[in-house]
Order: C-alpha cells, then sequence, then structure tokens
C-alpha cells in the first residue's frame, strides 16, 4: 500500500479533518516533551546532529553526507549513526557497504557507510560508544534531534524551503514531530534548502544562525541531455526530484512516484524496463533508490546525486570551526 502525507498537512487555513485530530496532537507534544527529560551522555568527542522535525524528506541525509565530508576534509575521522530506516533486516552495529545490502539495512545506510564508518541501529548510545572505541574522533548523527540519549554540540535542523512547516501542527494534525518552540533550545543553527516560500526564517529568533542554500544534482546530470527521461523515486518528496530535472531543462516523457525507502519488486523493475524500451528514453533516479536496484538493473539506470551549495558558505565553516574545538 502507498502511503503519503495527507494534503491537508500542508494547507495554511486549519482544515476540518486537522481541526479533529487536535486533541491528539496535545498527545504528541505531550509525550516529545517528557522524552526531552531524559539525561543525556557526554562524549569524549564532538557529536553532529542533522535532522529534521517534520514527517517526510527535507534532505537531511544529502546535508548529513556533506557535513562528512566536509569533517574529512579537514582530517578528521568521523562517524556516522543511523536508525537505518527502510531496511528489511534487524542487523545493528557497524555497516559494510560492500557485504550488506541497502534492502536489508536501509538506502541512507548504505550512502553513508560508503563515506565513513556508519553504525546502524536505535541505540546511538551504545553505536557512539563503540564507534569511538573503534576510532572516531567526531561523529555525526543523520537523523535523532528528538532522541535526547546523547549530548548534542551541534544540532543543525533541516527544513525543506518549499514544504517549510506545513500547517505547523503536531502529528497527527500536522507534519510535525515536535513544536519549533520547544526545539529552538536545542538548536544550534537552522539549515533551509529551496526558496523559503513560508518565511521560516523570519520565524526564528535572530540570534540563531540559518544556512541558506540549494540542493544541486551532481555532474551526472550532464548524461541525460538529449533525451527523454523516464525519472521514477521512493524519497519523501518526490516531486522535488522531478522538480530538479525539470529546472535543468531536461524532458521528462514520465514520472513514477513510489513510496519513501521503497524496495522495488521484480514486477516493478520489468515494467520500468519496457518503458525504457523506447528509442533515446533513459530511465534516471535519485543516489537512494539507485543503491536498492539489483546490481544487473543498475546498469540501465542514471543514478543522479544532489549536494548542497551555499549561498553563505563562510557560515558553515565557523559553525565546523566551533563544533571541532568544542
Amino acid at each position: 500500500m502507498k502511503l503519503t502525507a495527507p494534503s491537508f498537512w500542508q494547507t495554511p487555513a486549519p482544515t476540518m479533518l486537522s481541526n479533529l485530530l487536535l486533541p491528539f496532537s496535545k498527545v504528541t507534544g505531550f509525550v516529545a516533551r517528557q522524552r526531552q527529560t531524559q539525561p543525556s551522555l557526554r562524549l569524549p568527542v564532538p557529536v553532529l546532529c542533522c535532522g529534521n522535525i517534520t514527517v517526510g524528506g527535507t534532505g537531511k541525509t544529502p546535508m548529513s553526507l556533506h557535513l562528512l565530508q566536509k569533517l574529512i576534509q579537514r582530517g578528521r575521522t568521523p562517524h556516522a549513526l543511523t536508525r537505518g530506516h527502510g531496511g528489511r533486516s534487524k542487523k545493528t552495529g557497524l555497516i559494510s557497504p560492500t557485504l550488506d545490502r541497502a534492502v536489508d539495512v536501509g538506502d541512507e545506510t548504505i550512502l553513508l557507510a560508503r563515506l565513513a564508518p556508519t553504525w546502524r541501529g536505535p541505540d546511538r548510545r551504545a553505536n557512539a560508544l563503540r564507534a569511538i572505541e573503534a576510532g572516531a574522533d567526531c561523529l555525526v548523527m543523520d537523523d535523532g534531534l528528538q532522541d535526547p540519549s546523547l549530548h548534542k554540540d551541534l544540532s543543525l535542523l533541516v527544513i525543506d524551503g518549499p514544504a517549510g512547516l506545513g500547517n505547523q501542527r503536531l502529528l497527527p494534525a500536522g507534519p510535525l514531530r515536535e513544536s519549533l518552540p520547544d526545539l529552538l533550545p536545542r538548536l544550534h543553527a537552522t539549515v533551509i534548502l529551496g526558496d523559503d516560500r513560508q518565511h521560516i526564517a523570519g520565524q526564528l529568533p535572530p540570534s540563531l544562525p540559518v544556512l541558506k542554500g540549494t540542493l544541486s544534482p551532481g555532474a551526472a546530470i550532464q548524461k541525460l541531455r538529449g533525451y527523454q527521461l523516464i525519472a521514477f523515486a521512493g524519497i519523501g518528496r518526490p516531486q522535488k526530484f522531478f522538480s530538479t530535472l525539470q529546472d535543468a531543462g531536461l524532458t521528462l516523457l514520465r514520472t513514477l512516484t513510489f513510496p519513501d525507502h521503497h524496495i522495488y519488486s521484480a514486477r516493478e523493475l520489468k515494467k520500468l524496463a519496457q518503458l525504457a524500451h523506447m528509442p533515446e528514453t533513459v530511465l534516471v533516479t535519485t543516489e537512494k533508490d539507485f543503491v536498492k536496484l539489483p546490481p544487473l538493473f543498475q546498469n540501465f539506470v542514471v543514478s543522479l546525486d544532489v549536494e548542497p551549495r551555499w549561498s553563505n558558505p563562510r557560515l558553515m565553516d565557523e559553525l565546523l570551526d566551533h563544533f571541532l574545538a568544542e
């Protein structure tokens, strides 16, 4: 069954259905606040957390990958911590990017593991201690702003600019995991990717740094020029991927949307292969989707990576300077 976010989550004015669900949102808020009363463990190495406050894709994993790369370029030895959403396996601990499969341990997990040692599982505290024992001199948490188990030296809230915070109500009346006022005291900076259509930056304290940028396609996009594209994606906001292709002036013959972290069946792969049989037609998908495809099928698909590009790049360096000085 394909589950998508309710449309009323993105409606600025409260709808009748959102109002009916509002009492349940109060429970969400209470549980979120109670969770933050639990003690946090301060580690001997700095911890950076890159997370979101909404359900759905915001760009936090590309952001985590970007941060890992920046730390490696500075000569550090970062390890990544992730829950490993979307995988069929319950495996925890250190993940091998060559022996483990994305369909088992999660697409985001494999992308992280290809760049830096990555530890999977809900017990981030235990994995953090194992990572330090294995040589990590700093840690990057992919998601986890709502997890109080570890003290965070740098907490970044990633927001998708066009989607913003939706109707700014808590689950299930809206897309928020916790309220922005509750989260703000624990934040060190906010990252807004894309056009800030809801003017979220104006709702933040002036003292809170705001990184503004876009997720820009990598060099692989040049391979797609002159072709008709069959684009498919199973991410939090597939339309964002399709818009990236259109904004680059590419020709989309057809788009296919799947649920976030979707594992493709043999029947779905057969359908995709049939669509690509048309002349001058190419299959294209996201990095997250590509790593879940069978190796043989990957030969017929172009994977499009994205990376953040900043309007204020110096601010990122300043944040990392402060983070590593902790």
